[in-house]
């Protein structure tokens, strides 16, 4: 049986990525940190993901797994030694931290045999495996770094299924029946492995991007419209008429920007799909947990202030993303340590400070920051 030496047994990883490859006949090898779920996967080498889109249900029996502690180092090594696939659903802030176990396997794995293996993260960030591979590489020297890249390809993928907070229940993982997998060929060393649900493209750049910028973008402007007016879940939030029409507006602008750089086609259809899973009340989001980390979600790169760039670029005036970005920074949950720093830093350096510092605009971008500006004024006054 081929195996996969998956990081991150959370929802995502067992809900998603570890479902995928065990579906295509991978024993999963689970990577956590929660005790208590190693223990429950090594007793029962099972558990279910329920696919609920609204009142229907359909249980999938995920089985034939294995889950290892992070700090069980000499393990890993050994499984990454062995594997067939290595992946990972861990955060992008995590991804540092597991960059040199995943570095040590390899290299171990480089003397004992020559045959290739390919990491992909599965994160919600641009380039995540080209990421991880640079964590990998930095801090070995010349003759290592070459064996890594001997023995190691590091694909790009987008990937995209909604999974909702839910219990410590760990016989299950309540997903959305939608998800998207998509994988860039030429990252690829060796044989591309055969996963179910796994598409293959030589240039992932339009699907990253069409995800960042219109799923994960209406999503953000969502919550942060949704946060300053009381609203607690994403599903309540669309109710609005106004959040709404905000939220397909930024959108169709992060859309227009796509349409003009890549040519893609067929997103209105994108868009009225992404409204539906977002309105699907199995698996309603709370507002607060979309919106957390403001200030990462702020920054020039992410999905509310780079389609704003790109559409001014265009001679588009990107209204509504405005408005979401204002929103954002208003942001101030108190359960979100970066929300409230993002709070004390306007208060301690000014919301011009921010907007340079923290979402790299400069005077050059004028008529961004005047429409950020005219917008953040306009919420102050409908704060909760």
């Amino acid at each position: 049986m081929r195996e996969a030496v998956h990081f991150g047994a959370g929802n995502i990883g067992r809900g998603f990525i570890g479902l995928l490859l065990s579906k295509s006949g991978f024993k999963v090898n689970f990577v956590d940190i929660d005790q208590g779920l190693i223990d429950y996967l090594n007793s029962n080498k099972r558990y279910f993901v329920v696919e609920k889109q609204g009142e229907k249900q359909k249980e999938v029996l995920v089985e034939g797994l294995e889950a290892i502690n992070f700090y069980d180092e000499e393990k890993i090594v050994e499984k990454i030694v062995k594997a067939d696939i290595i992946t990972t659903s861990v955060g992008p802030k995590v991804l540092e931290k597991i960059s040199e176990i995943i570095g040590k396997g390899i290299l171990k794995r480089a003397e004992r045999k020559d045959i290739p293996i390919n990491v992909i993260a599965c994160e919600n960030l641009i380039r995540a495996s080209s990421h991880l591979k640079e964590y990998i590489l930095k801090d070995l020297d010349k003759k290592d770094r070459e064996k890594v890249n001997n023995v190691a390809g590091f694909p790009d993928a987008a990937v995209d299924r909604i999974v909702p907070p839910q219990g410590r229940d760990y016989s299950k993982v309540i997903v959305e029946p939608y998800f998207e997998w998509i994988v860039e060929r030429p990252g690829f060393k060796g044989d591309v492995p055969e996963v179910t649900g796994m598409t293959l493209v030589d240039d992932l750049e339009p699907y990253i991007e069409r995800k960042i910028f219109i799923l994960n973008t209406g999503h953000a402007v969502c919550a942060y419209l949704g946060f300053l007016k009381g609203y607690k879940t994403i599903r309540e939030s669309l109710k609005d008429g106004e959040i709404y029409n905000t939220v397909v507006g930024a959108m169709n602008e992060s859309a227009y920007y796509l349409s003009k750089k890549y040519g893609l086609t067929g997103l209105e259809e994108y868009i009225k799909k992404t409204l539906e899973r977002f309105n699907n009340p199995a698996i309603d989001d709370s507002v607060e947990r979309v919106g957390r980390e403001p200030i990462r979600k702020l920054s020039h790169n992410e999905r509310l202030v780079y389609p704003a760039k790109e559409a001014i670029d265009l001679g588009l005036k990107p209204e509504n993303l405005a408005k979401g970005i204002a929103a954002a920074l208003l942001f101030d949950c108190e359960s979100d340590s970066e929300a409230l720093k993002l709070k004390q830093m306007i208060e301690k350096n000014g919301l011009e400070y921010v907007i340079y510092y923290v979402l790299g605009l400069s005077r050059d971008d004028g008529d961004l920051i005047n429409l950020i500006l005219e917008n953040y004024n306009y919420l102050l006054n409908i704060k909760k």
